[in-house]
């Protein structure tokens, strides 16, 4: 084998929850994770000459160390040299800086792809542990589906298939900087945590109502203050017929969940028309065949 074509699918939080501040200033956390059919595709390539030549279809995304996708081939080389280099072309559809691990994912297609075509046999536990390297995300984007998310966020129990539904994606023209997020979240006695382990039983019990009534993310204290348009956009997912809508990660993408596919096809239609036109995408859960493989 010496080319790999792969699907590299984004991530929504249906939870998140955050415990504390580390001392090493990481931030603990306690999320419930989920995949979406909504992804990035990439085509990697061996070579003879040796080296990283990375290619995107977006011009403003780097090709060097600054693209995650870069940094996970470089470190892949770096544990395990070869004498010859790859071709990688990478094909953007989820949104950049949009909440919803895309560079992470690409990442972690990376480190999943090389590992076939060089054929180093590292275990999904080995690639998460070269992953976790690069960002926190990464062990969540290669083992996919439903998950509890735990520590740093590297800290993962899988949990059984989340109830399917229709997932209605709007990213509004706004920029949020994650580290803004944190750096401004107040957590004190009037913090408002997401009821992890009632969804967690929600999930097992497959029932989507509950699921959904359980949606919460405690950094929404600090974007739906300084980002009204999140909240009308979850504002207006529900009248539309969402049963709950919610901000994913730190923002600023909002997804919201519905059961009927008429009603999700309405709210696309009318978001799809504004000023989200270009960031506004209709999917699904994707849930892998088995946890750590690739579709």
């Amino acid at each position: 084998m010496n080319t790999i074509y792969l699907k590299a699918y984004a991530k929504i939080n249906l939870a998140l929850d955050v415990l504390r501040r580390r001392p090493d200033g990481y931030h603990e956390v306690r999320m419930i994770m989920q995949s979406v059919r909504l992804h990035d595709r990439l085509h990697i390539a061996v070579t003879r000459t040796p080296g990283i030549r990375l290619r995107t279809n977006l011009d403003f995304l780097p090709t060097n160390e600054n693209n995650l996708v870069y940094a996970a081939a470089n470190l892949f080389f770096e544990q395990f040299p070869q004498s010859c280099g790859v071709n990688i072309q990478l094909d953007k559809r989820i949104p950049v800086s949009a909440g919803m691990a895309g560079g992470s994912t690409d990442a972690a297609a990376t480190l999943f792809g090389l590992n076939r075509l060089f054929q180093t046999g590292l275990s999904l536990s080995n690639l998460q542990e070269l992953g976790v390297k690069l960002g926190a995300d990464i062990p969540y984007c290669l083992l996919r589906g439903t998950a509890l998310s735990e520590g740093i966020g590297e800290i993962l129990t899988p949990l059984p298939p989340a109830p399917p539904c229709h997932v209605l994606l709007v990213k509004p023209p706004v920029n949020i900087s994650t580290r803004h997020v944190y750096e401004h979240l107040t957590l004190d006695e009037t913090t408002r945590h997401p009821d992890i382990d009632g969804m967690i039983g929600a999930i097992r019990r497959g029932s989507l109502p509950d699921t959904a009534a359980l949606l919460s993310n405690v950094l929404e204290a600090v974007t739906r203050r300084e980002y009204p348009a999140i909240a009308d956009i979850e504002d207006t997912m529900r009248e539309f017929g969402a049963l709950n809508a919610l901000m994913s990660g730190s923002g600023p993408t909002v997804f919201g969940l519905f059961a009927d596919r008429q009603k999700a096809e309405k709210a696309f239609y009318y978001f799809k028309t504004g000023p989200c036109g270009r960031q506004t995408f209709l999917t699904s859960f994707f849930q892998p065949a088995v946890c750590g493989t690739r579709q």
